[in-house]
This record gives C-alpha cells, sequence and structure tokens, in this order.
C-alpha cells in the first residue's frame, strides 16, 4: 500500500507545448511509469511540467502556429513549509494547489498560483518545494549543499535516539548565548558611551528626580488649568449677573419687597390683593436666593499660577529630552540605569562577562555533543547508501559526510557537505560535481531510499536506466517501487523491469501527418499494458516470448 504524499501532483494539463497539443494526465500515488519509443515525446513532457514549476521560459517551445501556450500542474495538499510560504505572500489554501504557466511566441511569460498571479520567482520557490526532478534539470534538493546539514538531521532524528533533544538543546543554549553576547555588548557600548556623560547624566536625572513627573500628570494639570482659566471667565459673567439684579444700585428684591409692603397698607379687609402679595414675597425671596447663589468668589490665582508653572516645567523636559511628557518616568529610568551602570561598571561587566562565558559553554558543550550524533548519524547514512550502490551498477562509487568547523549557530558549528567519488583512486567531490545523467539519477535514487521517511517531495526521475539492464534494471525498480511506498514518483524509462512496478503506466506516443504531428499520452492498462512491456522488450515486433516475459515483470 502506497503511503499518503501531502504534495501529490494529481493533474498536468498542457496547451501548445511544441509537439503537445492538447493533453490533460491524472497521477495517482505511488509509482507512475512513463513509456514510449524513442522521440515521441517524453522530454516535451518533462519540460512542460518544469515549465510549470518555475524553470526559465523558452519561447521555443510554444506550439509552431500558436501564439500561447499553458502548463497547468495541480497539487493535492500541501504541507506546513508550503503553508507558511504561502501566507508570508498572501495566499490562500484549501487543499488544492493550481501552479498555472503560460508562454506567448515572443517569450513573455506569466505565472498563477490558484488564479492568482505571481512571480516566477515565488513559483520556483513553490515548485522546489513540491517536486524534485532527477535527470536533465538541475532542481534537484540534495545537490544543493545548503540542504545537506538538515538532511542529515532529518535522517539522525529518524536513526538516533535522543538526536532531536540533541537540536532542541543546541537552539536553546545557543539563543542563551546570543542573547548574552548581546547584553554584554549593549552593556560594553553604553558604558563606553556613558563613562563620558557622567556630568550630563547627573544633572538630568537629578532635574528629573525632582521635577517628579507621573504618568497622566501632563493631562491632568492642563485640564485643571483649564477649568481654572474658566472660573476666572465665568466669575466676571456672574458679577454681570449680580449687578444686573442691583439696577441703580438698588437690590432688585429688596424693590419687589417695597412693592409688597406698600399693597399690604391697603384698609379694605380682606385686602384683595393679598394673592399678589404673596407672589410678589416668594419672587423677592427667590431673587434674593438667586443673587446670594451667584455670588462670584475670588480666582485663586496662586493656584492658577502653581498649575502653570509645573505644566510649564513637564513641558520643557519634555521638549529637552525629545520625548512625550508621559515618557519622562521611563527616560529617567533609562538615565539612571546608564548612570548606575557608570557607578557599577566593574560589577556589572563583570557579571555580564561570566553569564555570557557560563552559557558559551553550555552552548559548545551541545554543539559538541551535535557533531558527535551527526558523526554518527553520517556513519550510518553511509552504510545504508554504500548497501543500495553495487545493485544499481554504482559498486565503484563511494559516499561520505564531510564536516567542516564553522561559527556558532543556532544549527552548532558544523558546515556538512555530503560527498561522491564514482570510481576508486579518483578524489572525492560535492555530490553536484562528481556524477551526471544516468549515474547521477541512479545514485540520487539511493539517497533518497535511505532518506524516503524525511521528505514529502513527488520525485521524478528521468533517464535513471541509462546503460544499464537486467538485474541492475530490476534493482532500480525495486527501488522506485520502495520510494514510492512513502512518496509519489513519476519516471519515464526504456526499462521493462522498471515498468513493471508501475502502481500506473502511461504510454507516450507519436501520431504524425501530412500538416502536423501531435505527441499523446494514455494510461495503460491490462493488456495494453503486457503490450507496452513487450514492445520495449523486443522492439517493434512484439513476440509470444516478450508477451510470456511481460506478464512476470509485472508487479503491480
Amino acid at each position: 500500500m502506497c503511503g499518503y504524499n501531502p504534495n501529490m501532483l494529481t493533474r498536468l494539463s498542457i496547451s501548445n507545448i511544441v509537439l503537445i497539443e492538447k493533453l490533460n494526465l491524472e497521477f495517482g500515488a505511488g509509482l507512475n511509469v512513463l513509456t514510449g519509443e524513442t522521440g515521441a515525446g517524453k522530454s516535451i513532457l518533462m519540460d512542460a511540467l518544469a515549465l510549470a514549476l518555475g524553470a526559465r521560459s523558452d519561447a521555443g517551445l510554444v506550439r509552431h502556429g500558436c501564439d500561447t501556450a499553458s502548463v497547468i500542474a495541480e497539487f493535492d495538499a500541501t504541507d506546513d513549509k508550503i503553508r507558511a510560504i504561502l501566507d508570508d505572500n498572501g495566499l490562500d489554501c484549501d487543499g488544492e494547489l493550481l501552479l498555472r504557466r503560460t508562454l506567448t511566441a515572443d517569450g513573455k511569460s506569466r505565472a498563477w498560483i490558484n488564479d492568482i498571479p505571481i512571480s516566477v520567482k515565488l513559483l520556483k520557490q513553490i515548485g522546489d518545494c513540491l517536486v524534485e526532478i532527477h535527470g536533465q534539470f538541475a532542481n534537484h534538493t540534495l545537490l544543493n549543499p545548503a540542504t545537506h546539514r538538515d538532511t542529515l538531521d532529518a535522517f539522525g532524528v529518524a536513526h538516533i535516539a535522543n538526536y532531536s533533544d540533541i537540536l532542541m538543546r543546541v537552539n536553546k543554549t545557543y539563543r542563551q548565548y546570543h542573547d548574552a553576547q548581546q547584553k554584554l555588548q549593549q552593556l560594553q557600548d553604553m558604558l563606553a558611551q556613558s563613562a563620558a556623560e557622567r556630568e550630563f547624566l547627573e544633572h538630568n536625572v537629578n532635574e528629573l528626580r525632582n521635577l517628579n513627573v507621573a504618568v497622566g500628570e501632563e493631562d491632568d494639570l492642563a485640564a485643571q488649568r483649564t477649568a481654572m482659566m474658566n472660573a476666572e471667565k465665568n466669575a466676571a459673567i456672574l458679577s454681570d449677573a449680580v449687578a444686573a439684579l442691583n439696577p441703580n444700585g438698588e437690590a432688585l428684591d429688596a424693590q419687589i419687597f417695597s412693592v409688597a409692603h406698600i399693597l399690604q397698607r391697603i384698609k379694605t379687609d380682606p385686602n384683595p390683593y393679598s394673592e399678589q402679595i404673596d407672589t410678589l414675597y416668594d419672587a423677592a425671596q427667590k431673587i434674593s436666593d438667586v443673587a446670594e447663589k451667584i455670588q462670584p468668589s475670588d480666582p485663586d490665582t496662586d493656584t492658577l499660577d502653581s498649575i502653570e508653572e509645573r505644566l510649564f516645567a513637564i513641558r520643557a523636559a519634555a521638549r529637552k529630552h525629545r520625548c512625550t511628557a508621559d515618557e519622562l518616568p521611563q527616560k529617567l529610568e533609562q538615565m539612571s540605569a546608564q548612570l548606575n551602570a557608570i557607578e557599577n561598571s566593574d560589577t556589572e561587566l563583570h557579571h555580564a562577562t561570566t553569564v555570557c562565558t557560563q552559557c558559551r559553554t553550555e552552548y559548545m558543550n551541545a554543539a559538541a555533543e551535535l557533531t558527535l550524533a551527526r558523526t554518527n548519524a553520517a556513519e550510518q547514512m553511509r552504510n545504508q547508501i554504500l548497501a543500495e550502490l553495487p545493485d544499481l551498477k554504482l559498486g565503484n562509487a563511494d559516499f561520505m559526510v564531510s564536516r567542516t568547523e564553522t561559527a556558532a549557530t543556532s544549527h552548532g558549528c558544523d558546515d556538512i557537505v555530503f560527498m561522491i567519488k564514482t570510481n576508486p583512486g579518483m578524489p572525492f567531490a560535492p555530490l553536484h560535481r562528481a556524477a551526471s545523467g544516468g549515474e547521477l539519477a541512479r545514485f540520487m535514487l539511493a539517497l533518497r531510499v535511505v532518506l524516503s521517511a524525511d521528505t514529502t517531495h513527488t520525485f521524478i526521475f528521468d533517464e535513471i536506466d541509462t546503460g544499464i539492464s537486467g538485474a541492475t534494471a530490476s534493482a532500480v525498480g525495486m527501488r522506485l517501487n520502495r520510494l514510492a511506498q512513502t512518496s509519489q514518483v513519476l519516471v519515464i524509462t526504456h526499462s521493462a523491469q522498471v515498468a513493471g512496478f508501475a502502481d500506473k503506466h502511461f504510454k507516450i506516443s507519436k501520431q504524425s501527418s501530412d500538416d502536423k504531428t501531435i505527441t499523446n499520452v494514455d494510461e495503460i492498462i491490462g493488456d495494453d499494458r503486457i503490450n507496452e512491456i513487450a514492445r520495449i522488450i523486443s522492439g517493434a515486433k512484439i513476440t509470444p516470448e516478450s508477451l510470456a516475459t511481460a506478464r512476470t515483470l509485472i508487479k503491480n
């Protein structure tokens, strides 16, 4: 049963690419094999897929007589790494990922992800995470030495106890060491700068301590000042109102009382104006109450002066220190710390240096433990890879993991490069310089089989069967089948043995007429598949013997 690949290529749609007029392919999990006669268009298929993954465009790929060519590669789902890249670029993904590329006859190229226009650079970044092509294209992840350390670590986590704990310890102690270094450097910089500013700091610290500004005090004082200034204005208004209640210097309530007293002298009993008299008395009393209530008080000019003086001093200090009034307490704290650092520089510097040294020691111990674990992992990886090579007709090849010491990083102090040599007596060389063509493809297959649990790529192998046959081809097929248990694999092959392991088998063919040539790709099953494998064995003329052999080769 094939494992599930979270980045599986499910569909490839091609329009007007060289010999391909229109093509829709549906791939599945496991091992997908493509076979066909030489010249049928297998390389064109790879060119088209590479274009969808962000490869450099070439106007020559546009079918003759067409203005535009397009390729769409659809993936079933994406892993966390790809989702992070999409999120960083403002792109959504609901589980399906469509990579689309168009190419015009004049060489212009455009790219989309899920119908959102993107740069070709981003398309390639996503494509490199989705698919690893081994063959004529050079986007193999493992050919980039920058990936070798993480690859070795992934192998170590899968094969060595406590390896992940060691990695986490290195990362943790590095952060602590890095933080201690920064604090020490900041203290040293501060001391160098502040030593010449002691007098300035002392003056300003004393000034701010005496001022003793509280957060929010400026707003409170401003509000009080506004209220008191309004109170002065209101007192003037009240004075005008009181004056209006005393026309010609005589109180209005007294005048009304006088009117009431006059009316009381009427001799008629009962007094016919008693109701009006009562009203006048009530009115006079109310006016008297109002006059008493609105008597203005003397303005507190001393308090206002004090508030304005305090507000001016706070704002002047804020301007001086180029901050807001509410930031003055923080400024005082900062300058006090600087002054305290100067006054206690020897003690603080000694403490920071001690902490930094301790953190470095802890980090170096953890890094040394990681180096030892990597050495162990490298040896195990080498042994497993070497065990794969003889059956792949690479018995003379050798593999090793080169380690050189680097400056401290969160990943330890090791620079890791995978090295190979293909023949005895030859020196080891970095992986991407030491092999080519089918030889490299088979070596990468051995690597990927060993590392199969540590990747989520879709793998494409082209030219992997170059120069091999028989038992070697069977060994290649077996390893492709093993890799396909955990990852999706696409392989273009001329080998009947390899084709026999296919979970899905596609036949590439070419049809020609007087005016055009078209490449087609069809999934084949049953007798069609047997006939195709028999054709690979015996050539154009299929024999009963080749059919019988084909049946024995089919494993899936």
